[in-house]
């Protein structure tokens, strides 16, 4: 973790000085220096001080680069096809990936299938068939359902038109079989 260059960048881009810093937490600057250059690891109520100051939550601080926010802009999504299905992913994999999923009139997801993770479901248009084990509901727009993913589970598009839902899915492992 490099937390001293993340502090270093954000005194910068708040335009505030190693002196400024060093009033304002009590700190000298020898230290702020060695935490900013990574030669030094602070104490988490030094920390604490170092975030207070900079107006940044302390948990920030401790993310690693690939824990930050990310973003996919509209026209940089990537897109696939599942059973007919015209999928529109919306964010980058990792453990929650959302995805647009787009159902023709009679299309499904398939047989029944489960992988490891959660799942919530949003119907944005159209009308499915909700399957989990001996569970079945038929979902409209507006309505969302969620479930256990380890339990073999089935999704039918049972408008005239097509559905669209939206399609969150949470795993602590890298999930590439699901759509």
């Amino acid at each position: 973790m490099e937390i001293g260059s993340k502090i270093r960048a954000i005194r910068k881009r708040k335009k505030i000085t190693i002196a400024q810093m060093c009033e304002g937490t009590g700190l000298s600057k020898g230290f702020i220096s060695n935490v900013e250059n990574n030669n030094t690891s602070p104490s988490i109520n030094t920390l604490q001080t170092i975030s207070n100051f900079l107006g940044v939550p302390l948990p920030y601080l401790l993310l690693e680069k690939k824990q930050h926010m990310r973003a996919i802009k509209k026209t940089e999504r990537t897109h696939s096809t599942f059973n007919n299905l015209k999928i529109e992913h919306l964010s980058s994999k990792g453990g929650l990936r959302m995805m647009l999923v787009e159902f023709p009139p009679g299309a499904s997801m398939g047989e029944a299938n489960a992988h490891e993770g959660e799942e919530c479901h949003l119907v944005l248009e159209g009308r499915v068939i909700a399957e989990q084990g001996e569970d079945s509901m038929i979902i409209e727009e507006g309505d969302s359902f969620s479930w256990n993913a380890s339990v073999p589970h089935f999704v039918k598009n049972i408008g005239e038109g097509k559905a669209v839902l939206l399609i969150s899915v949470y795993s602590d492992t890298e999930l590439t079989d699901i759509f």
